[in-house]
């Protein structure tokens, strides 16, 4: 059963059309072309992307959205978390990424625990008084979210220092804070995607949907390849074509009575503008038809 999920709480995420906060991830599309191609598909909202991808000015944000006929849900937004100097200077910088997505109507900041390195090759274990000031930074950003109205979803993410099966479960029995479930990622990162779901349970309250090849996946969490070049190798496959258990996934977050954002993510390595009709579209194309078959089985 996924009798919780509904089509009109799932929304696209800009990089599936290959728009990264990365630096030098890409060609980095219009986001006519991306909210356009979101709306030919059916979804009805997005997340924000990177800085500089949607407005900032709360008008042109909702001019733009109106036009297309979508909702902001969500922001992923990567703060240095277990550096106390580093978290001072980036502390006004988050809470104004909280003010913008709030006036864009969003509900959710996605908070990643960045590593302070940029991309997603590097990850660092902390010691136990890095993890003290983590836990405690997390309290502070949500805090400071839900003053803007906003829930808060840490993102276990490869290449942070939130990444494996391990760190989740310290970040579970440390903190309070809700997870953003980022099925490709957990893969990535070692876990079992089902197994997360099931020990968070209730905790979770965003959902970033991935299906993953997981021989590439492997290479790239040991080492073998980078991770901007495990996408670029197809690592993330439209749903339905990798090799996650998506039923099982869906099937108990339903019995935690997950009830929130469903975003179809594929990351993806865009090389130069794709003619009209093809490219990135193609991909989001299928894992909508994927899911919507899916909710219709239920």
């Amino acid at each position: 059963m996924i009798s919780r999920l509904a089509s009109d709480k799932v929304a696209g995420a800009p990089i599936s059309w290959g728009v990264c906060e990365v630096p030098g991830w890409g060609h980095q599309l219009d986001p006519d072309r991306v909210l356009t191609e979101m709306a030919s598909l059916g979804l009805t909202a997005t997340e924000r992307g990177p800085d500089g991808f949607l407005p900032d000015d709360p008008a042109a944000l909702r001019r733009l959205l109106d036009r297309h006929r979508l909702r902001l849900v969500a922001g992923f937004v990567p703060v240095v978390l277990h550096l106390p100097e580093t978290w001072r200077r980036q502390r006004v910088d988050f809470e104004q990424r909280c003010a913008t997505l709030a006036a864009g109507g969003a509900e959710v900041a996605v908070l990643a625990a960045a590593t302070g390195v940029a991309g997603y090759d590097t990850t660092a274990e902390l010691d136990d008084a890095s993890w003290g000031h983590l836990v405690a930074t997390i309290d502070q950003t949500a805090g400071i979210a839900a003053r803007y109205g906003l829930a808060t979803a840490l993102h276990p993410h490869f290449g942070t220092v939130i990444e494996s099966p391990a760190h989740i479960a310290r970040l579970l029995a440390t903190s309070p804070v809700d997870l953003c479930l980022d099925t490709g990622h957990v893969l990535v990162g070692g876990g079992d995607p089902v197994g997360i779901a099931a020990a968070a349970g209730g905790r979770i309250c965003h959902v970033h949907l991935k299906d993953v090849d997981t021989a590439v996946a492997a290479r790239v969490r040991h080492g073998e390849v980078s991770y901007r070049q495990a996408v670029i190798d197809g690592m993330y496959r439209p749903l339905g074509a990798g090799d996650l258990d998506l039923a099982a996934i869906l099937a108990t977050l339903d019995d935690a009575g997950f009830d929130g954002w469903v975003v179809l993510e594929q990351d993806t390595v865009v090389a130069a503008e794709p003619r009209p009709g093809t490219g990135p579209v193609t991909d989001a194309r299928a894992s909508m038809d994927f899911l919507q078959q899916a909710m219709e089985a239920a």
